[in-house]
């Protein structure tokens, strides 16, 4: 442990009325002759694999701040959501914890719905390794129908760099596939998904000497903001204003909206959009 723990007080509290909502019977534990509901303090911390001196120092606001890998151990232990464990990281270290990658199918019906009234702007839901969860109607009419691909196909970099239709519709090809590369790169670093990749990277190495080159220069971007410029085969040049938000509560998976440039791509996306069912998407 080094310097001092953000909020001991509350940090103490919070630990002892997560243990106390444990239920010992169902981790396997005697639950009878117990003074109080839930786990001892030495039973949490046999859990988190820490010395019981230590998680009792913690409950009561003593010693030196814990490292994030120990909170890490606590939050398995008391078995906290998501949330918690980022308050757990607030109380103890006064920061949220780093990103952690999760693998994920699909997004909520709320979420979808959020894509969906972003009509006609094109919006999509990407995970931290560039796999397409989900997106709206005037995405799959403008970029791309994931629709038609299987799921484990929808990845943002397969279709840059294997897909002769993402090609054609920059207008810099090389400048967009060095950008997608570099971001996603920084995106994968930051959610600690660098062995979920590898498959992945080999791959894209082995198929396309393009990729190969670019991820040789270990260049790193910022996804960010920027103007994007695409060629599309029925409407021609649209331009985009490309913005990309983490999805509150899952700093794993980030919305990217296009908003069109002037008020006339926007009609033509709206035009082409009312022509293009809703994808369907699973």
């Amino acid at each position: 442990m080094s310097g001092h723990i953000a909020n001991p007080g509350l940090l103490g509290s919070y630990l002892k009325d997560r243990r106390a909502r444990l239920d010992p019977a169902a981790l396997g534990l005697p639950s009878k002759r117990r003074r109080t509901p839930g786990l001892r303090r030495e039973e949490v911390a046999q859990r988190a694999h820490i010395s019981p001196a230590w998680y009792t120092w913690l409950e009561q606001g003593r010693g030196g701040a814990p490292s994030a890998e120990v909170l890490d151990r606590i939050a398995r232990a008391l078995m906290l959501t998501e949330v918690e464990r980022e308050h757990l990281f607030l109380l103890g270290l006064g920061r949220p914890p780093g990103i952690r990658y999760q693998a994920i199918e699909g997004v909520t019906p709320r979420l979808q719905r959020v894509l969906d009234r972003l009509d006609p702007c094109p919006a999509l839901i990407r995970t931290a390794i560039w796999d397409v969860v989900a997106w709206n109607r005037a995405s799959a009419a403008m970029l791309f129908d994931y629709g038609l691909l299987p799921p484990e196909q929808r990845n943002v970099l397969r279709r840059m760099f294997l897909d002769p239709r993402a090609r054609a519709a920059q207008y810099d090809w090389a400048s967009a596939a060095r950008f997608v590369v570099a971001a996603f790169r920084a995106d994968v670093a930051r959610a600690g998904a660098t062995e979920q990749v590898g498959a992945l990277v080999d791959e894209l190495c082995q198929l396309s000497a393009d990729f190969a080159a670019m991820w040789r220069d270990h260049d790193i971007r910022a996804p960010g903001e920027a103007v994007k410029h695409i060629h599309h085969p029925q409407v021609g040049e649209i331009a985009f204003e490309y913005s990309a938000f983490a999805v509150d509560g899952r700093p794993d998976l980030s919305m990217v909206i296009y908003n069109p440039a002037t008020a006339a791509d926007a009609d033509k996306i709206v035009k082409l959009s009312m022509a293009t069912p809703r994808p369907g998407q699973s």
